[in-house]
Order: C-alpha cells, then sequence, then structure tokens
C-alpha cells in the first residue's frame, strides 16, 4: 500500500486495448485487467449484450431453480470444452471454482465408499487464487507463507521448470518431474483424491511453460492410480494459450475442470466448474443419502454475466478469436527474439498471448537480481511512464494483452517493454 500511495493509479476509462486514468493518460492494456480481457473495452456487442438483459431480469438465483442465460451458457460450455465435460457448476470468481473443484473432488470419493482418498498434490510454485482452499493447493511462499497454520497439508511435486532445472534441457526435466509425480502416486494413491495443475503454463508464478508431452503424462500417470485431475484454466482458457482450452494442445480431458476470466470477455464477474457425468453421478442420490454437494453462492448463474458470457462466446466464433490468436501469436514469438540480445534477459516464455520475460543479474550463471532491488516492479514502472500497464511476478515482467490486439498494437507493446527492460536494467535507451 506505500506503494501505491507513492504513486496511485485511478483509471477512469478504457477504449479498445487503450486504458484511460482520471489524470488523462493513456495506457495499453497489457495485462488484460488482470488476464481477463478478450476483446477490449468498451465492445459494443458485449454492452448490448447486457443492456438487453437489464430489460428482463438483473439477477434471481440458482438454488433451487435455474434462469434462461444460465441455462444457455452450460449448454454451450459443455459443447466447446474437452469432450467428456458435461456437468456445470457455476460461481463468480477463479477461486472460488477451484474450492468447488476441491470439494467435489474430496466428496466424490466420500460418496462412493472410498473414504481414505481425502489428500491432494499440488505442483511446486502453484497458484489457485486466495481463498483458503485454493490457497492450500497452491506453493507461491511469498503469497501463502504467512497462511500457514490456516491451510491443510497436500503432497508437493515439481512443476517442470526448464530454466532453472540444472540440465536446462527439456526433455530431462519432464522427465524428471514425472518420475517424481509417478514416486507419489505410487506410494500415496490409496490417499490421494485429485492432482491440480495450471496446465501448459503456470500463471502467478513467473509464466513457466510445461515441455511439451508432460501434461498428457501426467494424466496418463493419474488414470493409472486412480486419482482425479484438476485442471485449473481459469487463467489459460478461453483462447490465451492460442487454444480454446489449455488442455487441447494435448488432447487432455481432465475429470474437473475450472474457468473464469475470459468467461464473460473481461466484463463481469462469472466463474465455473465443470465435471464429467460419472462424477456428477456420485451426487445423484435420494436426499436422505446426504450425497447432495452443499455449495452455492448468492450470484450464481447471475444472469447478466451468463448473458455477456453468451455474447462472448459468439464473438469467438464470429470473429475468429482463436484463429487470429494463432497467426498473431507468431508476431509476438518473433519480436520477443529482439530480446534475446539484451544484457539481462535471461529466459523468454510464451505460448499464445500469455508471455514471460524473466529477468537476471548474470545471463551466464542466471543470477538473479536480489530481491530488495525490485527490478520488475522498476520496469513495470517504467513502462507505465511509457505508456503500457502490466503487473510484475517478481522479476518476470508479464505479457497478457487483449486477445482482440492488432499487430501494431502488439509491437507498440513489445517495443514499450523492451525499452523499459533496457532502460531499468542497462541505464540506456532503446528506440523501436
Amino acid at each position: 500500500m506505500q506503494d501505491y500511495d507513492k504513486d496511485p493509479l485511478i483509471i477512469e476509462s478504457g477504449e479498445g486495448v487503450l486504458l484511460k486514468d482520471t489524470e488523462g493518460n493513456t495506457y495499453y492494456d497489457g495485462f488484460s485487467s488482470v488476464w481477463l480481457n478478450v476483446h477490449g473495452h468498451r465492445k459494443k456487442e458485449l454492452d448490448e449484450a447486457i443492456r438487453a438483459q437489464l430489460d428482463k431480469i438483473a439477477h434471481s438465483t440458482l438454488l433451487g431453480m435455474t434462469n434462461v442465460p444460465a441455462t444457455e451458457l452450460a449448454e454451450r460450455l459443455v459443447k466447446m470444452t474437452p469432450k467428456g465435460l458435461d456437468r456445470v457448476f457455476y460461481s463468480d470468481s477463479g477461486a472460488s471454482a477451484v474450492e468447488i473443484a476441491l470439494k467435489m473432488a474430496f466428496q466424490y470419493w466420500q460418496n462412493i465408499g472410498k473414504v481414505q482418498k481425502q489428500k491432494f498434490v499440488t505442483m511446486s510454485n502453484g497458484y489457485h487464487g486466495d481463498t483458503i482452499g485454493a490457497v492450500s493447493l497452491g506453493n507461491v511462499d511469498i503469497f501463502h507463507k504467512v497462511y500457514k497454520p490456516l491451510l491443510f497439508d497436500s503432497y508437493k511435486v515439481p512443476y517442470p521448470y526448464v530454466y532453472r532445472h540444472e540440465s536446462g534441457v527439456e526433455v530431462i526435466c519432464r522427465d524428471e518431474c514425472l518420475q517424481e509425480l509417478k514416486r507419489v502416486l505410487e506410494k500415496h494413491h490409496d490417499e490421494i483424491a485429485a492432482l491440480i495443475v495450471e496446465p501448459m503454463m503456470q500463471g502467478a508464478s513467473g509464466m513457466i511453460k510445461m515441455p511439451e508431452g508432460y501434461l498428457a503424462g501426467m494424466q496418463s500417470l493419474c488414470k493409472e492410480y486412480d486419482v482425479l485431475l484438476i485442471a485449473d484454466e481459469v487463467a489459460t482458457g478461453f483462447g490465451r494459450t492460442g487454444e480454446l482450452f489449455a488442455c487441447n494442445h494435448e488432447a487432455v480431458v481432465p475429470d474437473i475442470m475450472t474457468t473464469g476470466k475470459g468467461i464473460t470477455g473481461g466484463y463481469l464477474p462469472i466463474a465455473a466448474t465443470l465435471t464429467s457425468e460419472h462424477i456428477y453421478q456420485a451426487f445423484y442420490d435420494d436426499y436422505t443419502k446426504l450425497k447432495t454437494f452443499f455449495h452455492g453462492h448468492s450470484y450464481t448463474g447471475n444472469q447478466l454475466g451468463c448473458a455477456v458470457a453468451l455474447a462472448n462466446l459468439d464473438l469467438f466464433e464470429n470473429d475468429q478469436i482463436i484463429e487470429n490468436v494463432q497467426t498473431k501469436s507468431n508476431l509476438i514469438k518473433n519480436e520477443l527474439e529482439r530480446f534475446k540480445e539484451l544484457e539481462h534477459v535471461g529466459d523468454i516464455r510464451q505460448i499464445g498471448f500469455m508471455a514471460g520475460i524473466e529477468l537476471v543479474k548474470n545471463k551466464q550463471t542466471k543470477e538473479s537480481f536480489k530481491w530488495e532491488d525490485r527490478t520488475g516492479y522498476q520496469v513495470s514502472l517504467k513502462m507505465r511512464e511509457l505508456g503500457m500497464l502490466t503487473r510484475p511476478l517478481g522479476d518476470v515482467i508479464a505479457l497478457l494483452p487483449p486477445l482482440a490486439s492488432s499487430p501494431d498494437d502488439l509491437k507498440a507493446m513489445l517495443g514499450i517493454m523492451k525499452e523499459a527492460i533496457q532502460t531499468v536494467t542497462e541505464g540506456a535507451t532503446v528506440n523501436g
């Protein structure tokens, strides 16, 4: 809060990929307003969808009933998510979707009589939200350490961080991490309910990209040892990685999947937890059997949010969002190649419209900057000065622009990033 008091920023309006503050300054929205904006701000079709729904009703409830937009959206989600995810449970944030997933996974085993399966497997440096259950499934020390007395224990396995692995080789890193996961599952599968993972790209820990084959290998091990796989697609879903869902990169169908952020195009807080029919059936019984999933939120399935989500999905089809992201991802990749010449850029990780640039003090040894130097934060302040907003992940500079960003927008954002990195880490300026 001291940082904010020193240099406050109050956003007043937005248009397309630009944000405007109360002082009249404009900025590129280089992190999609925390990874969720898809089509830009004040998108006509999304605005109109909300106005049209307001003429009908703003909100009722899903407790004991349903509504039209929530029902229609659930049908659309089942058709577009990995085949086999046939049931939808709504909430209003990514963390809530994760809480639902962990409770659902836990109770599934209780309902079918395998009551000893109560533990979870989580990934090193994982992040799944800030509620207590979600924090228990996470492992980012700076976020979670203070709350340790409140958390339940889980088994931790390494997320394959190739750049920091002693070999620096994707295949070796992948296979070692899969072997460690196999060891944990082999030893403890009788008490493990589920494993949770951010597929293809681990976000808040620093944009850590999975080696090819790791996600599919993880699913194979979960099946072998009868452990549920939870894919947390809150950040990676809805086109962010260049596929509609990150699991599609390796044709993985998780047992449970969480979604949020881009589901409404970045307009309103809707999230969903999807699961398979066989898990749903474990809860489907006479009331007296007490297999009910006792969970609900006041604004679950809110009509305004579901209406704008439906309009968002229409835009995905009409504007060919996935195809355009795949094309423009190559532009981002090519532009990021130029960053390798910078003295303090250690690693560049990218998939689709998710990218992270890891800054290091020494490129040869991979020595990090001192934590107290706050190099990444200083770079983000310089970017702000140059007309672009993002939030650093330690000393990793993140780029997650709106999916509708034009090639010119992307080049401008990447130019600002490069200039800010060079200015702060080398004390120099660069043109273009």
